[in-house]
């Protein structure tokens, strides 16, 4: 990377350290009543079947992505053939390239920065049964190709996956103990045939913070993102905090990222991994690993 690039991605780095506090109405909707569903490490909302999410296991979790609905009940478990879960972080949904809902899972785990590659599966998001109830529907779902991308810069762990829901261009967002984060876009065209090179976009630092029952560095760490689907917000989760930025979409990301950002203040949780929008954009859904896996609904401001 030239020594001008670097000084303006240095130049777009921004502190989170003067973000306003907001603490919006917050209801515990449910404790997950799968026992299978115990790393919850990530959560998106599904672009098929209102009131439905999709969430995932970390690591030795099997290629599996459950669908909960509101009340915390799994609709169905989906198996992945050809997929394997080495460090699945995430999970975004969004359009494709022909604007079919599509789910991307993250494979971008790497605590030990060993990982010359990160790897995303875009599965075609399945159909499921609105009117099913019982027991949760045990199908296959359809995996359309996998996805092997390399940062500019060295190795990094991360588990924020983004689906720009306009354009359908997936973003990666770093997570580091200095609360250092990069921004990494994947190339608009898509492609399998070779690793991708991803292009840094731009920084953002998350102050350490204490709070009750959580140490300053739990703040640092970014857990988890996901944008507004009407793109207008990004929200980024730690395991203190949640941290929400205006977009303007007529500005390149790193611009209102060099903004300050709103904390919200969620619930304490043991270990919130996963953070997505609910489908008005006016509610944050979270939820922790280890179970009793809790479902939150926080209300924001659009």
């Amino acid at each position: 990377m030239s020594r001008i690039i670097k000084a303006l991605l240095l130049a777009l780095t921004v502190c989170c350290a003067s973000a306003e506090d907001a603490q919006w109405k917050t209801t515990l909707a449910a404790k997950l009543a799968d026992a299978r569903v115990n790393e919850s490490s990530g959560l998106a909302i599904s672009r098929r079947c209102p009131g439905i999410f999709w969430t995932l296991n970390d690591s030795g979790g099997g290629p599996f992505l459950f669908a909960i609905d509101e009340k915390g009940c799994t609709r169905a478990r989906c198996e992945i053939k050809g997929a394997a879960n080495f460090d699945w972080e995430d999970i975004a949904s969004g359009p494709d390239e022909e604007g079919t809902p599509t789910l991307f899972i993250g494979d971008i785990g790497d605590n030990l920065l060993i990982r010359s590659e990160l790897e995303v599966y875009q599965v075609a998001e399945p159909v499921l049964d609105s009117a099913a109830s019982g027991e949760p529907a045990e199908t296959q779902a359809t995996l359309v190709r996998k996805l092997r991308a390399a940062y500019p810069d060295g190795r990094h762990n991360a588990e924020s996956l983004l689906c720009h829901p306009r354009t359908g261009r997936l973003f990666v967002i770093t997570k580091s103990e200095t609360g250092q984060c990069g921004v990494y876009a994947f190339p608009v065209k898509l492609q399998t045939s070779a690793c991708m090179n991803l292009e840094a976009v731009a920084q953002f630092r998350i102050p350490p913070l204490r709070r009750p029952g959580k140490r300053s560095i739990d703040n640092c760490m970014a857990t988890g993102a996901c944008f507004s689907p009407d793109a207008t917000r990004l929200v980024v989760s730690t395991y203190s905090s949640i941290y929400e930025w205006r977009l303007d979409p007529a500005k390149p990301l790193a611009d209102p990222l060099a903004q300050t950002p709103l904390r919200i203040v969620p619930p304490a949780m043991i270990q919130c991994e996963a953070v997505c929008f609910g489908p008005d954009g006016k509610s944050l859904w979270l939820t922790s690993e280890h179970v009793p896996t809790p479902l939150y609904r926080i209300e924001v401001e659009k």
